[in-house]
């Protein structure tokens, strides 16, 4: 098994799909003769053609309308986000008709909706977003957010064949990076379930995307530093999350540190930790923390981009005061 980028995983899931069903096609800004911004679509046109990989103007809200139209009509539309920062100039169509299709008219809605999310790469505030939170909220949709190239590719042909509008977050500053061997066969990852990415004994970290690395480089330091056992459980699904592998990680250690990179306010953590509170509450020994970021919007400076954002750091910091109760 080769190993390749998640950047390529997730081209890898985009060829594959296109060839096994003849319904699924792109639109975007440039992901045609450019490739797309970051080149995951590249070659895409040249073996589908212009009537498979459709150019598209600048407009969020007509791609994701065309898109759902689409849809409607039998078809299994893959839309990109140039970044996914412009996916606020397709929320109304996103969630008031897209998520609302199926319940409200029987209209089947099954496109997805992806682009290049997140921070760390000095990109500024319209570059660097994370808003998985302001869809999570909305009934009908789904959405992931990988964070290992198996997964990205796994989730990806999930969410094309899934009978729903599934949003697909990538997070830029892995698409490079992180590498990974690619199961054989037809790798298809179900929507809704995470994976324990290392496991412990002591406490949880509850993360996902490209947090999963700073939770993970925390827990190595935790068991060298301090002798603790980290589990680290990566969510992959935002809705719907996986209610019974957080339950069974609670359970397991009795104190849960929750990381995330998008904003403290209204961010997944504070849901998260409510249903922690309803479902597991006898099981903690501590209360559950969080890491997030600031409730700010992402500056340019690297100094300051790093101050917002969750580091190791930060997150070894917390867990030993989780550690202390």
């Amino acid at each position: 098994m080769a190993e390749i980028t998640y950047l390529e995983a997730i081209r890898e899931a985009l060829f594959e799909e296109m060839e096994r069903d003849a319904d699924v096609f792109c639109l975007g800004e440039d992901i045609g003769a450019y490739g797309g911004a970051f080149k995951v679509t590249e070659g895409l046109m040249a073996k589908y053609g212009e009537s498979r990989v459709i150019d598209t103007p600048i407009s969020e809200i007509a791609i994701v309308g065309a898109a759902a139209g689409a849809a409607h009509m039998g078809m299994r539309p893959v839309v990109e986000m140039q970044f996914i920062d412009f996916i606020a100039n397709a929320y109304d169509m996103l969630t008031n008709y897209v998520a609302t299709a199926r319940y409200r008219a029987f209209l089947p809605c099954p496109m997805v909706v992806r682009g290049p999310s997140g921070g760390y790469v000095r990109g500024g505030p319209f570059h660097s977003q994370n808003p998985e939170a302001g869809f999570v909220h909305t009934p009908g949709l789904k959405v992931v957010y990988p964070s290992t190239a198996a997964d990205a590719k796994g989730l990806l042909k999930a969410a094309i064949r899934d009978e729903d509008c599934v949003l697909f977050f990538e997070h830029k500053y892995l698409y490079r990076r992180i590498k990974g061997e690619m199961p054989a066969g037809d790798h298809v990852v179900p929507i809704g379930k995470a994976r324990v990415a290392r496991d412990g004994r002591d406490l949880s970290i509850i993360t996902y995307a490209a947090t999963v690395y700073k939770a993970l480089e925390a827990a190595q330091q935790l068991e060298r530093e301090d002798g603790l056992s980290v589990e680290v459980l990566d969510l992959r699904s935002l809705a719907p999350l996986d209610d019974d592998a957080i339950d069974a990680t609670v359970r397991k250690t009795n104190r849960v540190l929750i990381v995330h990179e998008d904003t403290r306010t209204g961010g997944l953590a504070g849901e998260i930790t409510a249903r922690i509170n309803e479902r597991c509450f006898e099981w903690l020994d501590a209360p559950v923390l969080r890491v997030t970021a600031h409730d700010v919007p992402l500056p340019y400076a690297p100094s300051l981009e790093d101050f917002v954002l969750p580091q190791t750091a930060d997150i070894v910091l917390a867990a030993r005061r989780l550690a202390a109760y």
